[in-house]
């Protein structure tokens, strides 16, 4: 892992917006994206760019059961907002919340990940380690699947909602297995809140109890994070 510690989430969009730019002047085709507030200032540096992705393939990794596409909490209304308004994509994929039979939408975006590998994933880390929406207790083997959230997760989602009871409480996500195939993954990590997360993840062990654990498992990990998510590791 490479860790690259920053003042700000802006100065850490900017990193990251100089390795995409190399990963695509290096033949980077397919984009893994995430949504939450951790990567937003990656987006902002990417849609005031003069990058064109309009050859290019997005999958994103998770997305709420229960939301429509139109949904203005629905993780395809985010990736709207935030990015494929200015960049659109030659097609960008994510998991339809409102498959009438999950278990065939895991298996059509399984086939789509098969179909086109991740060059660069993108990635945010929750504050029980979960990575997607991989909660503590995942297999390390998983693949797209339908998961529960836990009560934490909804929790900290609730600040996008009116009322917590309006969060959704499950999610589509891509499995753990699905993100570590991706060539090169950039994770980003800001806040005191993420700091136990975060140690974890760097320090080990290596437990499917801290799905972010799974990442010392991958050869090319970049973790972009400010002083207080990087509190509680020792060496940085």
């Amino acid at each position: 892992m490479k860790i690259i510690q920053v003042a700000t989430q802006v100065e850490g969009g900017k990193i990251a917006f100089e390795i995409l730019k190399e990963k695509l002047e290096a033949g980077a085709k397919v984009l893994g994206l995430a949504t939450g507030s951790s990567p937003i200032e990656f987006y902002r540096q990417v849609t005031a760019s003069d990058l064109d992705f309009k050859e290019l393939i997005s999958v994103n990794l998770d997305e709420y059961v229960g939301l429509s596409a139109d949904n203005n909490q629905s993780y395809h209304y985010f990736m709207k907002e935030n990015l494929f308004h200015a960049k659109p994509f030659k097609v960008s994929y994510l998991p339809n919340g409102l498959a009438e039979n999950p278990e065939e939408e895991v298996q059509r975006y399984n086939q789509i990940l098969a179909e086109h590998p991740v060059d660069l994933q993108i990635l945010g880390v929750g504050r029980n380690g979960h990575i997607g929406f991989n909660e503590p207790g995942t297999s390390f083997e998983s693949e797209t699947h339908l998961v529960d959230l836990q009560q934490s997760t909804i929790e900290a989602n609730s600040r996008f909602f009116e009322r917590i009871e309006d969060v959704p409480t499950q999610a589509l996500s891509m499995g753990i297995k699905n993100i570590l195939a991706a060539k090169t993954i950039v994770l980003f990590a800001y806040g005191k809140s993420k700091a136990d997360a975060i140690k974890g993840m760097v320090e080990g062990p290596v437990t499917e109890d801290l799905p972010a654990s799974s990442l010392q498992n991958h050869d090319d990990v970049i973790i972009i994070a400010d002083k207080e998510a990087l509190s509680g590791v020792e060496e940085q």
